[in-house]
């Protein structure tokens, strides 16, 4: 009975030096980082190394809220990549917090999958992507889309992009533009410059990047039946 008590306190003693450095973690991450709390801060295998959920990043920090490291954690005897475990978590849980409502959806007709694609209407690769569409759809998987220019604000492709949400059928007038080169010049509210910080802050820095529902990141282009081998659908 006492080494069961002494083993309850001993848990909670280090559960509350765990809250007190994931508070002290936040509070000196948040000098740098705006909107860093302690609900972002969790343990890791490592003592004494904490991890920091960053928008859809993740990021090391020492207990004293000091050091932070960038970079992959991995599991060398299970030989499992623990920052990309976490990270797909924290993916999904950005997505979540999306309205879907400002992506440009192809439902597939039998849905097995859903993907999110941040894609550029001038990307090479995004076009291909988008002329197979068809396939992904039959393969049940159901698209949808974040429109991204990766050039930014007031460009080319930013209006474009602000053209074709602005559609009356934005998912026709997506096809016409990535397929036909056809945009039709257009402007109302929209979420392109929001799309632009997402893209960010899940550290897209190229196009199509691909979020599976499991929370798995594919960047470039993958056909769909490499995508269901790919992600072991």
């Amino acid at each position: 009975m006492k080494k069961l008590l002494m083993a309850m306190l001993v848990g909670l003693l280090c559960s509350e030096m765990a809250l007190a450095d994931a508070s002290k973690i936040a509070n000196s991450i948040s000098n740098v980082i705006p909107g860093v709390t302690a609900d972002n801060v969790s343990e890791t295998p490592i003592k004494g190394v904490y991890q920091v959920a960053v928008g859809a990043r993740i990021i090391y920090a020492s207990g004293d809220g000091r050091y932070i490291i960038q970079g992959e954690m991995v599991d060398l005897k299970s030989r499992e990549n623990v920052t990309e475990q976490a990270l797909k978590k924290v993916r999904l849980a950005a997505l979540e917090k999306v309205d879907s409502k400002t992506m440009i959806i192809f439902p597939a007709k039998n849905p097995q999958h859903t993907v999110t694609i941040f894609s550029d209407i001038d990307c090479g690769y995004c076009r291909k992507l988008h002329a197979d569409l068809k396939s992904y759809n039959d393969a049940g998987i159901s698209v949808r889309y974040i429109l991204f220019p990766r050039s930014g604000p007031n460009t080319e492709s930013y209006h474009k992009a602000v053209s074709v949400w602005c559609a009356a059928d934005r998912n026709q007038a997506l096809t016409d533009a990535k397929l036909n080169d056809k945009v039709v010049s257009k402007t109302c509210d929209n979420p392109i410059g929001e799309n632009i910080q997402l893209a960010q802050a899940f550290a897209v820095n190229g196009t199509p990047t691909i979020i599976a529902d499991d929370g798995t990141l594919v960047p470039g282009f993958v056909p769909a039946k490499e995508l269901l081998k790919h992600l072991g659908w």
